[in-house]
């Protein structure tokens, strides 16, 4: 009988083969281990924004019930500078790890990528890993009384019968107030004068003064003085009447169906995030932001809570860029 013999070669194969298979089942457990453990260290979350805002406010709500549902500190870190931009910028070169994450403003982000793309750090459509949208800011048309316009259609019809000639204030060029304004002028085929401040409030003084006819400005910044009779709001920019402000029509209630802006919040982590991670983070905000208190802290920041899936945050993303890019275009907006 002819004997069968087994080359070295071969069997140094075969016990790397079954070292290795070896190896693989003890290590499937650990890095399964390792994904369901996140967070396993404090997760920084970039507000790029100064405290004291909106933004910072419902960044510090998110944080600790986050911190609350994942048994890990969310530390809040103001990353002020360039409209937002220089926080978001340092997200998106931060490890796609999940322990740095960014409270987004993404109107103005997506506003600042379409206006300024060679400036801005970031890559609106690649550089983040969307994980919710987790709230909206409504705007609202408001003016001063004693301009002779009671309601949105008495407004535009002023405005074409004075081409030009109607001042419209904002918080500034590039803010989403400004470009409401333009968005305003194509979808009600009028001309009006548009008034940049550096901020909501130098421009609802002026406003409140007479120096300025109207502002489209964020429900927020303005309820106050409608509440107090100093302001007439005439339609908020929201798909639903603003609970706010229930006696104020929509826009599209008033004549404009396809106007609705609002500023938009989103929570993002780095671009390459493991989809496990964004998982976890979404499924925690999911019952987050239907906690009434939660709700509350938001809406009390004028701010309505939102929840997405992380598909639909990117899509929702994608349109505002799309919606801003094209208003843009269209106007031939430069910021200087």
């Amino acid at each position: 009988m002819k004997k069968t013999t087994t080359s070295p070669s071969r069997t140094r194969r075969t016990s790397l083969g079954l070292a290795l298979a070896a190896a693989g089942i003890a290590l499937a457990p650990v890095w399964a281990q390792a994904q369901t453990a996140y967070p396993n260290k404090p997760v920084k979350l970039v507000v790029p924004y100064a405290p004291g805002g909106a933004t910072d406010v419902i960044g510090r709500v998110l944080a600790k019930h986050l911190s609350d549902a994942l048994g890990q500190q969310f530390v809040v870190d103001n990353r002020a500078g360039a409209g937002g931009s220089l926080g978001a910028g340092q997200v998106a070169k931060s490890p796609a790890d999940g322990y740095t994450l960014l409270l987004g403003a993404f109107t103005s982000h997506t506003i600042s990528a379409a206006l300024m793309p060679k400036v801005v750090p970031f890559d609106i459509g690649k550089s983040f890993a969307h994980i919710s949208i987790v709230g909206t800011v409504p705007l609202v048309f408001v003016v001063n009384p004693n301009v002779p316009a009671r309601d949105l259609k008495e407004l535009i019809a002023l405005a074409k019968s004075q081409p030009g000639k109607l001042s419209f204030a904002s918080a500034g060029n590039g803010s989403p107030q400004h470009l409401a304004t333009e968005m305003f002028q194509r979808q009600a085929q009028v001309e009006v004068m548009h008034v940049p401040y550096k901020g909501s409030g130098p421009a609802i003084s002026d406003l409140l003064g007479g120096q300025v006819t109207a502002m489209i400005d964020t429900v927020p910044a303005a309820q106050a003085q409608i509440k107090a009779g100093k302001l007439r709001a005439l339609a908020t920019t929201t798909a639903q009447r603003v609970p706010s402000l229930p006696d104020t029509p929509t826009a599209a209630e008033a004549g404009l169906p396809d106007f609705q802006v609002s500023s938009m919040f989103g929570l993002a982590a780095p671009a390459g995030t493991p989809p496990e991670v964004i998982k976890k983070l979404n499924t925690a905000l999911k019952e987050i932001l239907l906690k009434p208190e939660v709700r509350e802290s938001m809406l009390a920041q004028g701010a309505i809570a939102t929840y997405t899936s992380p598909a639909n945050a990117s899509k929702a993303v994608a349109q505002e860029y799309s919606k801003w890019a094209k208003v843009i275009q269209e106007g031939n907006i430069q910021v200087e």
